[in-house]
């Protein structure tokens, strides 16, 4: 068996310079996350907000938290003193209540759009129109405490490397349009799709922020 830090740097010693790794350790001990902290992983991702408080409580203080799980409005208060970046901002009513906790801790949160690119309909995600849409808004364009940093998009779960290929082919070409429009509080550089299983396509395919937990950690633990 790998070690957890044998198991990174095996995973950064393939990536491309302009890649970021985001480990993703959701469900998993602290113990675990400061074995690749001692690794030199700084950027985690967890998908439930009371989890993550609680780790960046217990760990050390230059840490990038990413929420990348589907974020209820009720739970952004608290995280909005600490989060680094927020992947899933699926509808308006989500950005804004963003800007609204960030603007109580006087910061500005960075975005990820989620693009729904998948067939499925268990994904969440927003329409590559609908995010047009609301960038070119006044309603966006007042709001001071987030910016729009990029789009996150998860493939449907299938064994077709044809399909998958097709759908994060859409969401760096919906990146590249996107990219094309200029507002203040929004600056695409971040392409964020990919995880354990094809995030060598997606790298292929235009990524540069990919989301790997299992081939880091190990298989997911539910029990606890």
């Amino acid at each position: 068996m790998m070690s957890i830090r044998e198991n990174l740097n095996k995973i950064k010693s393939t990536l491309p310079e302009k890649v970021t790794l985001v480990a993703v350790s959701k469900t998993k001990p602290v113990s675990d996350l400061m074995e690749a902290y001692h690794g030199g992983q700084r950027i985690f991702g967890e998908n439930k907000i009371q989890e993550m408080v609680e780790k960046y409580e217990a760990m050390p203080k230059d840490i990038d938290w990413h929420m990348i799980g589907h974020v209820q409005s009720n739970k952004v208060k608290y995280m909005a003193s600490f989060v680094r970046l927020i992947h899933g901002v699926d509808n308006f009513k989500l950005l804004k209540e963003i800007n609204k906790q960030a603007k109580k801790n006087d910061r500005v949160i960075d975005c990820l759009l989620q693009i729904k690119i998948a067939e499925e309909d268990s994904k969440f995600g927003m329409s590559a129109a609908d995010a047009s849409k609301i960038i070119q808004s006044k309603e966006f364009s007042e709001l001071k405490h987030v910016k729009i940093v990029g789009v996150m998009g998860m493939a449907t779960f299938t064994d077709n490397q044809d399909q998958i290929k097709k759908e994060f082919r859409f969401l760096k070409y919906t990146f590249d349009e996107l990219k094309k429009l200029i507002t203040e509080n929004f600056e695409l550089q971040t392409i964020s799709m990919g995880m354990s299983g094809d995030y060598e396509l997606a790298i292929a395919c235009g990524s540069n922020m990919i989301r790997v937990g299992s081939s880091i950690f190990g298989d997911r633990n539910y029990t606890n």
